[in-house]
């Protein structure tokens, strides 16, 4: 173990006297100087130019390919039949193409290159000697990942409504079921179900972090919340699993639809609400936990 960076493996560890003056734990890496890092790097350019261009890709297949309308029976309607009918619909279109997988995507990657970069550039060391407590540097870098995640899902419906209404108009968001909401109520719709996918992720957050943790490959940690949430997502699949699959995080992730109807049902959402942040909870305390007691080393 390094000398260098003994005295502030553990955030318990005083801080010598001769350098104490003026020290205060909860004024090292501020989350300003945090997000400002995390927002100059280049995959997190990356991440939100293609959250942006997802609704000017749908926008255009539509374009090409003619309205949708019509499932393969002729009279069988359902969310991604209604794309075109407003900007709302646009708007909710956007959400349930990208909700499964796209999203999770910059929430894995936000929570999961966090630590593991540093670790990898050697750093890692270096932000604990100054002295950073460890769980301080952790705190800050887990409230801007989860603030970068809010943010990118927050980019993609802003950007699709801006789309939908310039190309489809303004109006009211028709439900596929029948009848519509009123561009006011399918406005407070939408946000409440933007900020349920956003729970809903928080269980890939977990993973992300608690791995990102564990790991000096960034790589490893993204690819491993995204292999894991995917298998979440097949295992709901299994129909054989009864019961069993209410535990999974996978199964009310579209739990949001129930909010697309003339009078809202919350009870799947607040289910999914429970499932994910227990899920979420325990992940980010294994994370603080294990990383307490670890030997940094890079």
């Amino acid at each position: 173990m390094s000398t260098l960076t003994e005295p502030a493996q553990h955030a318990e560890d005083p801080v010598p006297a001769a350098t104490a003056s003026g020290y205060r734990a909860s004024r090292t890496l501020p989350l300003r100087v945090e997000l400002a890092r995390q927002l100059k790097r280049r995959r997190t350019l990356v991440m939100g130019a293609i959250l942006a261009a997802l609704p000017f890709v749908l926008a255009i297949a539509f374009a090409i390919g003619g309205e949708p309308g019509g499932g393969e029976g002729g009279d069988r309607i359902n969310l991604m039949d209604t794309a075109t009918a407003s900007g709302a619909n646009f708007v909710a279109v956007n959400l349930f193409v990208s909700a499964g997988f796209l999203l999770v995507v910059p929430v894995a990657l936000f929570c999961g290159d966090t630590v593991a970069s540093e670790a990898g550039w050697a750093s890692l060391r270096y932000l604990l000697a100054a002295p950073v407590p460890r769980a301080r540097l952790l705190w800050s870098k887990l409230v801007v990942g989860l603030g970068l995640s809010l943010a990118a899902m927050i980019l993609l419906p802003l950007v699709a409504l801006a789309v939908g209404t310039a190309a489809y108009g303004w109006g009211p968001l028709k439900i596929p079921t029948g009848g519509a909401l009123d561009a006011g109520t399918a406005a407070q719709r939408l946000v409440v179900i933007v900020g349920y996918v956003f729970v809903s992720q928080l269980v890939t957050a977990g993973l992300a972090f608690w791995l990102s943790t564990k790991t000096d490959a960034p790589l490893g940690a993204v690819g491993g919340a995204v292999g894991l949430t995917i298998v979440g997502n097949v295992l709901d699949a299994v129909t054989a699993l009864g019961d069993w699959r209410d535990f999974l995080p996978a199964h009310w992730q579209f739990a949001w639809a129930d909010a697309i109807q003339p009078t809202p049902e919350y009870s799947g959402m607040i289910q999914g609400t429970a499932v994910s942040v227990t899920y979420a909870v325990v992940l980010f305390a294994l994370a603080f936990r294990g990383f307490a007691r670890k030997d940094i080393v890079s």
